[in-house]
């Protein structure tokens, strides 16, 4: 078995190789989830204990079976069928899966209805192999809570250094998954900087969609204004295919209404591979010296990507201005917001759940400090100390501040000021300002510094320009090739 597995050579194809191999029989969807059910077993748990994978579908080699044998008489629904993904913690599925969002609380949750986002990779033809470890309550815990932990899966560990570089958060473990080969793409969510951290740090491309591109609703809330699913994937590619997959105007998520008319279910139309000719882009680099943890930024490679850009004849406008990146951006909106949603989230859980508000949250985690407290929960009780109602004086102010700097004095002003397509920001140095706008930006890899640390760039826009974005990435992605599989994750 283990020879027939590692034979079947999978590591590293995109979803058209495989659907390519698919169609020609040289392996079936149900071997497939074998052999990532294989490789999870390898190395998540066990070997370098990436610890990406939370929960795996018990359902996911029954799905892939129906899905070879629907393709025999009918074919192909498109280029997801039969191909398996990964879902982050807090995004349910009316399966045999729990959705916990890395919590002790809700480890029993099991959802009532598919998100909005997996009915439409489930039409696809996806199948959803599982469940992947995340930042407990997307960060929204604890300020001493380290970037890949939840009390219920334990620390995510990035496979290009496990227990030595930083893996980001909290969609940590749907990219550390992908990079480790684990699924051939995932689904992460973005609140500020929970898809493009990571995907810079395990050297995937991630996009961080338009706020309101893809439904939120069977999403575990943490706000309502920054709040997004994205794709996590290997290629621009991938990550263009599976954008396309999962958009719709969703009754029950009003922030899809705005997606009439701008959005697409192909993105693959923009995969230019001269897509950077003629295109301008800025250059921002007033970062402070604090913004990074140390060993994340280098230099010399974000030099390395702007040449790379000016050779493919993308026009460098150096050194630009966004008047409010630099501002001190209040924490009103994250505060209130998470404290009405999650509030509201808990209150309509079953009544067999351990928890239906703030206060049974926290007083549960109490109850069960040796597991559920490692870093605290200071922020969920700070939190907890806040109305519910969303009405606050403070909350108002900071909701329109955060809307009219990050884009009238922020995104949108340096795009008009310098007549410019994208903005390039090193790492994931863009991802507030982009998140408080509710505008798009893709993480692409960018390299390796000497100690074999992924680095990453990131190219941010306006609202719905997920398109030109996609254009830009793909360019310089095929300009330069940069990802490589993490070296530890080679011997079978």
């Amino acid at each position: 078995m283990i020879d027939f597995l590692n034979n079947l050579n999978i590591e590293e194809q995109t979803i058209q190789s495989i659907q390519n191999a698919l169609e020609e029989g040289k392996y079936t969807s149900k071997e497939l989830v074998m052999y990532y059910l294989y490789r999870i077993a390898q190395f998540d748990q066990s070997g370098p204990n990436i610890n990406s994978i939370l929960e795996i579908n018990p359902s996911a080699i029954f799905i892939a079976e129906g899905l070879d044998n629907e393709r025999k008489p009918k074919g192909s629904r498109g280029p997801f069928h039969g191909i398996p993904i990964l879902l982050k913690d807090n995004i349910e599925t009316s399966d045999n899966m729990h959705t916990s969002a890395g919590t002790l609380s809700l480890e029993n949750h099991i959802g009532k209805n598919d998100a909005f986002l997996v009915k439409k990779l489930r039409e696809a033809g996806a199948v959803i192999l599982g469940k992947t470890n995340m930042t407990e309550l997307a960060n929204g815990m604890s300020l001493d809570m380290w970037a890949g932990y939840s009390a219920r899966g334990g620390l995510v560990l990035n496979p290009y250094g496990p227990g030595e570089f930083f893996i980001g958060g909290s969609s940590s473990g749907s990219a550390a998954a992908v990079a480790a080969n684990f699924a051939v793409a995932s689904i992460g969510t973005e609140t500020d900087a929970s898809i493009l951290s990571p995907a810079v740090q395990n050297s995937v491309v991630g996009i961080k969609p338009t706020v309101g591109l893809i439904s939120r609703s069977g999403i575990i809330p943490f706000t309502y204004s920054q709040d997004t699913a994205g794709p996590i994937a290997r290629t621009v590619t991938d990550a263009a295919i599976l954008l396309g997959l999962m958009t719709g105007v969703d009754e029950l998520d009003p922030a899809t209404n705005k997606s009439e008319g701008n959005a697409l279910e192909d993105y693959t139309t923009y995969l230019d591979a001269y897509g950077l000719k003629g295109a301008r882009i800025g250059i921002f680099q007033h970062i402070p010296d604090d913004y990074f943890m140390p060993g994340e930024y280098n230099e010399q490679l974000f030099n390395e990507a702007i040449q790379t850009i000016r050779e493919a004849g993308g026009i460098i406008i150096e050194d630009i201005d966004i008047p409010s990146f630099n501002r001190e951006w209040k924490r009103g909106v994250s505060v209130y917001e998470m404290r009405h949603s999650l509030g509201n989230f808990l209150h309509q859980l079953p009544s067999h759940l351990p928890v239906h508000t703030f206060g049974e949250l926290i007083e549960f985690n109490k109850q069960n400090s040796d597991r559920a407290l490692k870093y605290g929960q200071n922020m969920l009780e700070y939190r907890n100390s806040f109305p519910n109602t969303l009405r606050s004086p403070e909350y108002l102010m900071a909701k329109l501040e955060d809307l009219y700097y990050s884009q009238n004095e922020g995104i949108d002003f340096a795009l008009k000021k310098y007549n410019l397509d994208a903005i390039l920001f090193p790492a994931y140095a863009g991802s507030t300002i982009s998140a408080k706008a509710g505008y798009p930006s893709i993480a692409l890899p960018a390299g390796y510094m000497e100690n074999g640390r992924p680095f990453g760039i990131t190219f941010a826009g306006t609202a719905f320009s997920e398109g030109l974005l996609i254009k830009l990435g793909y360019c310089y992605e095929q300009a330069t090739k940069h990802r490589k599989k993490p070296e530890l994750l080679n011997e079978h």
